[in-house]
């Protein structure tokens, strides 16, 4: 079989296309291609398959890969041909066909049947077309300039059929010989009519005269007016913060299916959620922080229905038990020690009650057999935790090093640990049944699911104890200072080890990729820009403020030569003390600081060894309280100017962030305070993107294109100038809050958001609209005037009536989604507003830990009849077309 590929692509002296052809179960196979002439290249080849999944890729001319498509081309031929011309364009990532034909689509045609062609041998052309259609009404047609083509009649335009997801196939006969002008067009079934014809110039094809060559014109993309394309709207809440009658004081998996009612009701067609991985570490209220999950694979046990377990509780039990619910589900906010400790209670009382008929479920061993890499060392771990009582796997008096051959006896029926570990994954089973089918019943209403993906993990998980090379177990993740906290972020996550993980293809991420896409259709990826860079601190450090960005082009002692900045170690690396100092940061206290501090007989101190890092400070202080000292020491410890790395044996350097803010730097000369500040801008807003930006494509491309799921990031904070590049390049779906502009706005205007956007006014990380109304009076007044459109004074509290208008204008855009909070709708009504404001805040970063127990006040069964109010919603919805 004969195949002769065309593709359209202009290149530059020295360089030139070549096809790989990927097979699976095979080496891929790559064939030069030649050019023609106008851009136009060729290449033949032999295939003897009838399918085949290709890429172009465009080399120097040493054969250097300079840039490849990220999604292969897909072909089937039709047996009665042996020969075939393809017509091909390049294929990009922010396609429309690529990023709209994710598992949104396939959710929303759930009962989607593929269509078979008929290709007959009398055909000449074959016209192919990728065009993801999310209205079910809507289908693909083609008219153009030739008779067999309808002669721009609308009535003789000939229909395409859906041979698979979002593609579109027709094979005719065209037998004139003349050159073809052609458009597809959008055919509604219910008005039986053409109904719209695609943006842009006419699309061309050459005359077939051979009859034993088929030609296949493989297009790309259906160009979309922006109201044909998928919109949607929905609602984000934390499954944890969902009230039904059926909870037990938190919401739970089963609840979905009640907040998927509700949602079908206000025409709401997604909903977003926060990370369920289970981060139960302690037992305590600090495992409330839903980023620090010590499995990516095991969900929360908090969210499991006792009440739709396998099996019944024990019915000496259930008086108890119901007591218990009772007076869980009457709290304002979550107490999560009482909850979980109650869960586990009877999770043990249901297990030990029916562990014959447990462990000979069918059903029960095939989950543990196709989980078996992530749930034997998942339950391992929870033993040894318990049994240990931390999660601190350097501190277990056994199996501080995992080797899986001493964990696998944990799951034979002789081991004393047997009954412990099957319980674990007993649990993880029923979770895993219980989030299926309310996922199921989602689907079913036509409702999608969205997760969140933490960019980091905890450091004493599964994984940094399985696999502790895929980490950089010596270092902390956290972020740079910003509008929530001066001093920055720790998260105390260990770091990624990035090379070791493409040393097997990123296969960590992949597997991660594809246990989430049980469950979700489109996923947030947390903190996206950490596939950049990730702001990195040194195990000495407590405060994000002594992080630097890594990877980075460090500074070393031949810049600073360069430069002519007078480099001394401990002047610029230590912390600067001198006696004014010293009254600054402790006033009258001053003395007390000299148990921490040595005099140099200089004017100037330095701290004592014993004490002369923020951690060996903060260890310190835990055992022996010093009072009000402690913060001011501890930040005293950041006083430097740069920061040190160590690598490949040498010493580089990092100038520490907002160096000009700190009181060393007020006492450098003019001349070292100026060549440090250009310096410090030159690291951080010049030298770094390029690094950045291939760090970035290294990795997205690969790791993305292992999952159907719709990718969105959040890509707030600092953001370089690749991070936008990138995003757009691999069509990752961008966030848009109002009051945190990327750029130097006082606000974000949401009818500036492109479609590759979703717009909010809030997320989990802030405060609510009502809450921040209140904050600052003068800021709330400019939104009140300039975004609002408003005239006169702002009102002191934000009323229904605001609400409404700051929510319609994050729906009428061209944004693809636009997600509130869930407090923001009940904002837009004065009867369904919390009395108690400051209870709907979920998270405030410039605290850590912080206690996430954030509850809806009103009962997803009575929000559900609230029928005036869910209609407004869905009039919103649907005026704004987003269906």
């Amino acid at each position: 079989m004969k195949l002769y590929f065309n593709v359209d692509y202009s290149t530059k002296v020295g360089e030139r296309l070549q096809l790989l052809i990927n097979e699976e179960g095979a080496v891929s196979q790559t064939h030069p291609m030649f050019y023609e002439e106008n851009g136009l290249w060729k290449g033949e080849v032999d295939y003897f398959s009838k399918s085949i999944s290709y890429q172009y890729q465009l080399v120097d001319d040493r054969g250097n890969i300079l840039r490849e498509e990220f999604v292969p081309h897909r072909l089937n031929f039709p047996h009665n041909y042996k020969e075939f011309i393809i017509f091909d364009h390049w294929n990009n990532k922010n396609f429309p066909e690529n990023y709209l034909n994710n598992k949104i689509l396939h959710n929303k045609l759930n009962v989607f049947k593929p269509e078979k062609i008929s290709v007959l041998k009398k055909h000449s052309h074959l016209f192919r077309i990728e065009a993801p259609i999310y209205n079910p009404n809507w289908e693909i047609a083609l008219f153009g300039s030739t008779a067999s083509l309808g002669n721009w009649d609308y009535e003789k335009a000939i229909h395409l059929s859906q041979t698979d997801f979002g593609i579109w196939e027709a094979s005719v006969e065209i037998p004139e010989n003349e050159f073809i002008q052609y458009k597809y067009c959008l055919y509604d079934k219910q008005t039986g009519k053409i109904i719209d014809v695609e943006n842009g110039e006419n699309r061309f094809a050459l005359a077939n005269n051979s009859k034993d060559v088929l030609q296949i014109i493989s297009d790309h993309y259906f160009k979309f007016k922006l109201y044909q394309m998928y919109h949607d709207a929905g609602v984000a809440v934390p499954i944890f913060s969902l009230r039904t009658d059926d909870g037990f004081g938190v919401g739970e998996f089963s609840d979905l299916k009640k907040l998927a009612d509700w949602a079908n009701e206000t025409s709401l067609g997604i909903i977003q959620i926060l990370p369920i991985n289970d981060t139960t570490a302690n037992y305590t209220w600090t495992d409330s922080y839903p980023y620090a999950a010590v499995s990516v694979y095991a969900l929360h046990p908090q969210y499991i229905s006792l009440e739709n377990l396998d099996f019944p509780l024990p019915e000496n039990l259930i008086s108890e038990y119901e007591i218990e619910k009772s007076e869980l589900n009457s709290l304002a906010l979550i107490d999560y020690e009482k909850m979980i400790s109650g869960k586990w209670k009877y999770l043990k009382a249901v297990f030990n009650e029916d562990k014959d008929k447990i462990y000979k479920d069918r059903n029960f061993k095939k989950f543990i057999k196709d989980n078996e890499s992530w749930l034997v060392p998942y339950a391992a771990f929870c033993v040894l935790r318990d049994k240990y009582k931390t999660p601190n796997f350097n501190e277990w008096k056994t199996h501080k090093k995992y080797i899986p051959g001493k964990i696998a006896p944990f799951f034979t029926p002789k081991s004393k640990d047997y009954d412990a570990s099957m319980l674990h994954a007993w649990v993880q089973y029923q979770l895993h049944k219980q989030l299926k089918e309310a996922v199921d019943y989602m689907h079913d209403l036509g409702i999608s699911i969205k997760g969140d993906l933490p960019i980091g993990i905890y450091r004493y998980s599964v994984e940094a104890w399985t696999e502790p090379e895929l980490f950089g177990m010596d270092f902390q993740a956290g972020a740079p200072p910003d509008q929530f906290t001066e001093l920055g972020q720790n998260w105390e996550f260990p770091t990624y080890n990035w090379e070791a993980m493409k040393a097997d293809d990123y296969k960590w991420w992949k597997n991660r990729f594809k246990a989430l896409e049980q469950y979700f259709d489109a996923m947030r990826i947390d903190h996206i820009l950490g596939f950049f860079r990730i702001w990195r601190m040194p195990i000495s450090a407590t405060q994000g403020i002594l992080g630097y960005f890594y990877p980075a082009v460090p500074v070393t002692l031949e810049e600073f030569n360069a430069w002519h900045i007078p480099f001394n170690f401990d002047r610029y690396c230590k912390p600067f003390i001198n006696d004014d100092i010293l009254w600054k940061y402790f006033g009258e206290n001053r003395e007390k600081a000299f148990e921490f501090i040595t005099s140099n007989q200089d004017g100037t101190y330095s701290f004592k060894e014993e004490f002369n890092t923020q951690r060996k400070l903060s260890d310190f202080f835990k055992k022996n309280p010093r009072g009000p000292i402690e913060e001011q020491l501890i930040s005293l410890c950041a006083n430097v100017l740069f920061l040190i790395e160590e690598r490949n044996g040498q010493v580089v350097y990092h100038p520490r962030f907002n160096v000009y803010h700190t009181d060393s730097y007020q006492y450098l000369s003019d001349w070292e305070k100026k060549t440090i500040y250009d310096l410090y801008h030159d690291y951080f807003f010049k030298r770094q993107d390029h690094l950045w930006y291939e760090k970035a494509m290294e990795k997205l491309p690969v790791i993305l294109n292992a999952t159907k799921m719709l990718i969105c990031g959040e890509d707030l904070g600092l953001v370089p100038d690749c991070v936008p590049v990138v995003m757009d390049e691999l069509a990752i779906v961008a966030l848009k809050v109002q009051r945190m502009p990327s750029d130097n706005i006082p606000f974000y205007n949401p009818k500036n958001a492109g479609y590759l956007n979703v717009v909010t006014a809030s997320s989990h990380d802030s405060s609510t609209l009502r809450q921040w109304w209140k904050e600052n009076s003068s800021l709330t007044q400019q939104y009140f005037n300039q975004q609002l459109v408003q005239y006169g004074k702002a009102p002191d509290e934000l009323d229904a009536h605001l609400a409404e208008i700051i929510m319609k204008q994050h729906l009428y855009n061209n944004a693809m989604l636009a997600i509130f909070p869930i407090q923001e709708f009940f904002a837009t009504d004065k009867d369904l507003t919390n009395s108690e404001m400051n209870n709907e805040r979920i998270n405030n970063p410039a605290v850590f830990p912080h206690y996430w127990r954030y509850r809806i006040h009103l009962r997803l069964e009575d929000l559900k009849h609230r029928t005036d109010f869910n209609k407004k919603i869905s009039d919103w919805v649907r005026d704004s077309g987003r269906l």
